[in-house]
């Protein structure tokens, strides 16, 4: 049995306006996803910005309320549960943010910031927490001296070292990193990538890794979903992607990354044409105005996402 389910997953942000602001119109940003995720897997999700990523993690999380769907942990609904339902569960579910610095109380220091999830969980007695909290500051690399230090004492890279060992501290079996490295130094990026990858392995965790950037899901994650305008348009295992990518938005994805040997130069894909509007979602396939292989059915006809191969599924007429 998976450990996450997600089936037919739906988020619409209502848009409000006029006298009585009433919901004049709807934001389509998750738009029918299901998937599963293997206990022990490292599931990523890619897309360019705004393509309804970080509201998936949001959603599975339940820090955002779905329109309709449901998200399954260990074979339980958890999509309706009410708060005191869900709070055992939000022990084993934890998130770490894309910006290490906003997610962190400017007033607390990083120490009080993770000895108040200790406390508030109950995960250890009153008198172990502060050696809890030195402990987890030693696995994530920052030094227990530093645990009365504020935020802005810190760099971004031992920022999000923090926001990782508050995700660790209530002992989670799934963890939702929503771009972890994007706000960082490039050098710093393998740094945290590598830790993450300690830890996985240490504490036999199950991701979901939400990126913008290709060669980090290729690196980090053991499948991967492509997502356009909330939709998903190809899931595929992290083999080869460049040789076993079908779908035209992944090739793109793939054209567009510049070759990380400088004697391997490639000419850049730049796809033409605008993402349509989330407000009005096209009526056939979402990818159709920026395709090179559009057909009239295509512009017609949404299609269905199938299976190719063992977990290869692609939504497009064409490949």
């Amino acid at each position: 049995m998976p450990l996450i389910e997600v089936s037919d997953l739906v988020k619409y942000f209502p848009v409000r306006g006029g006298v009585f602001n009433r919901v004049i119109r709807q934001v389509h940003a998750v738009n029918g996803v299901s998937f599963a995720i293997e206990k022990g897997e490292i599931l990523g999700v890619v897309g360019e910005s705004g393509c309804g990523k970080s509201t998936l993690g949001k959603l599975l999380i339940r820090l955002l309320e779905a329109t309709a769907g449901q998200v399954l942990f260990r074979g339980r609904d958890i999509s309706n549960l009410s708060s005191a339902q869900l709070m055992p569960i939000r022990r084993q579910m934890q998130m770490i943010f894309q910006d290490p610095h906003s997610s962190l109380n400017p007033r607390m220091t990083v120490g009080a910031a993770v000895r108040e999830m200790l406390a508030f969980h109950e995960i250890v007695p009153k008198q172990e927490i502060r050696a809890e909290v030195d402990e987890l500051f030693s696995k994530v690399g920052i030094h227990t001296d530093s645990k009365e230090k504020y935020p802005h004492e810190f760099s971004g890279g031992q920022k999000q070292r923090v926001g990782i060992a508050r995700a660790l501290a209530v002992n989670p079996e799934f963890i939702i990193a929503d771009e972890p490295v994007s706000a960082l130094d490039v050098s710093i990026q393998a740094q945290v990538l590598n830790l993450l990858m300690d830890l996985k392995d240490e504490f036999d965790l199950t991701m979901l890794f939400i990126s913008h950037d290709l060669k980090v899901i290729d690196h980090f994650c053991d499948r991967m979903l492509v997502m356009y305008l909330g939709f998903v348009v190809e899931e595929m295992p992290c083999r080869d992607i460049h040789a076993d990518a079908l779908h035209p938005y992944t090739r793109a994805l793939l054209g567009a990354n510049p070759s990380a040997d400088p004697t391997q130069r490639h000419e850049l894909t730049v796809l033409e044409g605008e993402v349509p509007s989330p407000y009005d979602l096209p009526v056939g396939c979402p990818f159709a105005a920026r395709c090179e292989l559009v057909t009239q059915q295509c512009r017609h006809e949404m299609p269905p996402l199938v299976d190719r191969e063992s977990g290869h599924r692609v939504a497009c007429w064409e490949v």
